[in-house]
Parts: C-alpha cells; sequence; structure tokens
C-alpha cells in the first residue's frame, strides 16, 4: 500500500460540529456544492425489523461538513435529485447497507455512487479492507470506534456520536484523491466507476422475491420440483417478512423452509411433525405453507434456474487450474484477484465453461486477464 499522505492531505476535524435543521437550507447547500463530489454515510437501526431504520445522514463538500436528521433529508428536493443523478459522484466506503437504506426509506436507487473500499482494493490497498484501518494507514490516524454499536434513533446525539459520524465522512474526499491518483497511473480509474455501478445494480436486483430461494445455498440437493416449492416459500417469506418488518428468520428460518420443500408435507400433521419448526409458525402460517407447497409441486421447472451445486471433486481440481491462471493476471496488475474474480464468478465459469458467465469478457475484468485470456480458453476447451 502507498505510504502515508503528506500532513497536508490530512483532513483536519471541524472545531465545531454543524447540523442542516430543514429540508429548504439542505436544498441551498447542496445547490452551492461547485461541482464537488458529496462525501456520504449514513447511520440506522437494525436489529429486530427487517427494513433499516434511518438515523442519520452525514454529507461533505470538501472540508465542509453537515449533519442532518433523516426527517429533514427525506424532504430535500436537491437530496433526492443529487441522489439520482448519475453526474454526480457520490462517495461511500463499503456501500451495500447505505444503498439498502435509501432504496426502502426514499424508494430510490442512487446513481453516479462510488465505492471507495473497490477504489482502495483496485489501488493495491488489500481486498476488502476496513474504513479505520484504511484511515489509519493513510492518514495516520485512529479513529474513536466506541459509537459504533449506539442508538442512533433517539436524540439527541451525543459529542463522541457526534465526532465518529463525522469522521465517517471527513477522510472519503481525500481518500478518493488518493485512489483517482493510483488509479490513473495504472489506468484503471475507468474500472472504479464501472464496478461501483456494477456492484449497485446487483444489489438493487437482489431485491426480487421470486429469485431469493438462489441465496439458500442449502437447497441445491432438492430435485427441480422441490425447489420449485422452495422458491414459492422463500418468495411468501420475503413478502412476509417485509409486509411485518420482521427479519426473515423470525418469520421462518432458511433451514426450515428448506425441510419444508425437501418433505412436501401434504397436510398440518406432516407440516407440525418437521423437527425444529415451531408450533406458533404451524398455527399461523400452516394453512398458507400447504398451498404453496401444493402450487410448486404443480409449477412448471423445465426453465427455472436451480440453485448452483457445489463443485464436484473433478470440477475443484479444474477450478483451482483456472484461478492459477488468473491469480497470475491479478498479481501482473496488483488487483486483488478477490475482487478480479469472486469465487460465484468462478464457479459459473467452472460449471459452464466460458468465461462470459463470470463477466471476464467485457469491461475491467476483460483488460486484466487479456494476457492470460488465450491459456484460460484453451483450458475451458480441454
Amino acid at each position: 500500500m502507498a505510504s502515508t499522505l503528506p500532513s497536508a492531505a490530512v483532513p483536519a476535524a471541524p472545531a465545531t460540529v454543524h447540523w442542516i435543521g430543514e429540508p429548504s437550507a439542505l436544498d441551498q447547500w447542496l445547490v452551492n456544492r461547485d461541482g464537488l463530489p458529496l462525501a456520504l454515510d449514513t447511520e440506522f437501526e437494525r436489529v429486530s425489523t427487517f427494513f433499516p431504520i434511518p438515523g442519520l445522514v452525514q454529507l461533505g463538500l470538501g472540508s465542509d461538513y453537515r449533519l442532518v436528521d433523516p426527517g429533514v433529508a427525506e424532504q430535500s428536493v436537491e437530496f433526492r435529485r443529487i441522489l439520482a443523478d448519475a453526474e454526480a459522484p457520490k462517495l461511500l466506503y463499503a456501500m451495500s447497507e447505505d444503498l439498502e437504506l435509501f432504496r426502502h426509506w426514499l424508494q430510490l436507487t442512487p446513481a453516479g455512487v462510488v465505492d471507495l473500499q473497490i477504489g482502495a482494493a483496485l489501488a493495491g490497498a488489500g481486498f476488502s479492507v476496513g474504513y479505520a484501518r484504511l484511515v489509519e494507514t493513510l492518514f495516520g490516524e485512529s479513529l474513536d470506534k466506541s459509537a459504533t454499536r449506539s442508538d442512533w434513533v433517539s436524540r439527541p446525539l451525543s459529542e463522541a456520536q457526534e465526532r465518529y459520524a463525522l469522521d465517517d465522512i471527513r477522510f472519503l474526499a481525500p481518500m478518493y484523491q488518493w485512489v483517482m491518483a493510483s488509479l490513473r497511473e495504472r489506468k484503471l480509474d475507468h474500472a472504479l466507476f464501472e464496478e461501483s455501478e456494477r456492484f449497485a445494480t446487483e444489489l438493487s436486483g437482489q431485491n426480487d422475491p421470486t429469485s431469493h430461494y438462489l441465496k439458500l445455498r442449502g437447497g441445491w440437493t432438492l430435485s427441480p420440483q422441490q425447489q420449485a416449492v422452495l422458491q414459492k416459500l422463500a418468495c411468501w417469506r420475503e413478502e412476509e417478512a417485509r409486509l411485518r418488518d420482521r427479519p426473515r428468520g423470525r418469520v421462518v428460518a432458511d433451514p426450515l423452509l428448506i425441510a419444508i420443500a425437501e418433505r412436501l408435507p401434504g397436510s398440518v400433521r406432516e407440516l407440525s411433525n418437521i423437527q425444529g419448526l415451531p408450533q406458533p409458525v404451524t398455527r399461523r402460517y400452516g394453512d398458507k405453507i400447504l398451498q404453496l407447497v401444493s402450487a410448486g409441486r404443480e409449477a412448471d421447472v423445465s426453465d427455472m434456474p436451480l440453485i448452483a451445486a457445489p463443485l464436484t471433486r473433478q470440477n475443484q481440481a479444474f477450478y483451482k487450474q483456472i484461478k492459477r491462471v488468473i491469480v497470475t493476471a491479478a498479481e501482473k496488475a496488483d488487483v486483488p484477484v478477490e475482487l478480479l474474480a469472486p469465487r460465484k464468478r468462478l464457479e459459473a465459469v467452472v460449471h459452464q465453461r466460458d468465461l462470459s458467465a463470470g463477466l471476464f469478457t467485457s469491461g475491467w475484468r476483460s483488460e486484466i486477464i487479456a494476457p492470460v485470456r488465450e491459456q484460460l480458453e484453451d483450458l475451458l476447451k480441454s
């Protein structure tokens, strides 16, 4: 990783914490941003609910930082506009939970987002490096993380919470400058924007209840017809969890959905006999679950995607061959192989014997593996 930045580049902690208390004031502050990228972070609660509860929005323009209550942010026309503006860069770090919050809270999917955790990985800082660790490495400052699990919904916030919240955005702009300088030198700056956009789009696509069963990897042993039952059960559970605003596991846990799909109960008695299924679940949802089982048993499975099975022993050996070649390309580009070729992508390539299955034939990934592509294609044909 690059050495610590010069002290002049280290952003000073503001002497005063500034809040924006009115939507119109937030509109005006954002309108006057002079083309600066918007540093963005959120704090939220999510313990016993399906949806995250917004607690705080942190915003930064250059060295000007603001804290905003969710009720103010959601009423700001300019805040919503900028979030949706693909031409206005928003700087975040490990942005998946923030994007999920915006999707459910404001019913919008932010565009023009830049995930600096991805940027740091592309810049040679390592895969999935935590924000505090990168701040310490680049800026020589140790962040106080004692407020991480504190109550962000209640007011007033403590001084420690306010300082913690500001620290989460204070380093984003100079971090962005360091990342971009490194990526431009290596001709990888486009990769950061491409990968951030792809990641945001992929997260948005995961919101489809009908495809949630594909995440239940333990269901791969089920027959196609049983997986059709699991699809209907998982889709119903997803919708019920959202309706009741409860975590999925508090409706019906994943292993129990798989057990129901495997056993295919035809009566409440058979359903009750499934080990581990709580009686309150049977009483409350028994009839509905049996309807879903019946519908799944009759469903057409000819075009239904199936849960990916683990690699066979033979395919595991082939996977290692493919990965060894890709590792050489990743090392040459100084890009973490975990980012270049996540396991799920490599498994798809192995299953389908096709580089495009892992998205290796277009975009920045195709550029990185170009020196070894012919070798990979020969392996896939063998």
